[in-house]
Order: structure tokens, then C-alpha cells, then sequence
């Protein structure tokens, strides 16, 4: 079973925060162990690539650099239509090195 891209960051959140690239949210998440054992550990501050931030509305700020840069899924595809139904999609799914940029990097779009 392949990781998600939204595992993916999430991970990479943690990373990025225990390195100091990133701070936290002042927020608090609740994970549970295997052994249905839960603790709070604190929420790092959202990555997202610069579409990401773009498709929610913020910019990234002039001269900034990624915090950080790692492979996420990328799909790729085509499809056939005849008679405005498609027939056949082709397409697949590969790994590209992206890079992301935190919220404190980003304003609002204005």
C-alpha cells in the first residue's frame, strides 16, 4: 500500500518542525499509539507547495525560499471522448520533488 500525499506532508511537518525549519501552531494534536494509548504532542504550522497556497488564497512572500523540497505523488493522464463519453483514461501516477513553504511565508492575496 503506497502512502498518500497528505501522509507524505504530514510527516514531513514533524520533521521540518523538529529541525526548527517551522514552529508550532500553539494548538495541540491527539495521536494514539497501538496500544490504544493516546497523548498530545504539539501541531506544526501547515507546509503546502506554492499552487497549494495559491488555490487557498494566499501568495508567497517576495524572496522567500522552500523550507523544504520532497517527493509527492504527481498524476499524469489523458483521456479518449467520442460522442462526449469518455472511453479511455490512461495514466499514472509518479513521484516529483516539490517544494513547500510554510504559513508564516504567505499573505493574503489582495
Amino acid at each position: 500500500m503506497a502512502i498518500t500525499n497528505e501522509q507524505i506532508i504530514f510527516n514531513a511537518r514533524f520533521e521540518l518542525m523538529g529541525q526548527g525549519k517551522i514552529v508550532n501552531t500553539g494548538r495541540v494534536i491527539v495521536i494514539q499509539d497501538e496500544e490504544g494509548n493516546e497523548r498530545e504532542i504539539p501541531e506544526p504550522e501547515m507546509i503546502h507547495t506554492f499552487a497549494g497556497w495559491k488555490e487557498r488564497g494566499y501568495k508567497v512572500k517576495k524572496g522567500e525560499h522552500a523550507v523544504a523540497k520532497f517527493g509527492i505523488w504527481k498524476y499524469t493522464g489523458r483521456h479518449e471522448e467520442e460522442d462526449g463519453e469518455i472511453k479511455v483514461e490512461r495514466g499514472h501516477c509518479f513521484i516529483k520533488q516539490s517544494c513547500f513553504f510554510s504559513a508564516s511565508q504567505v499573505e493574503v492575496i489582495t
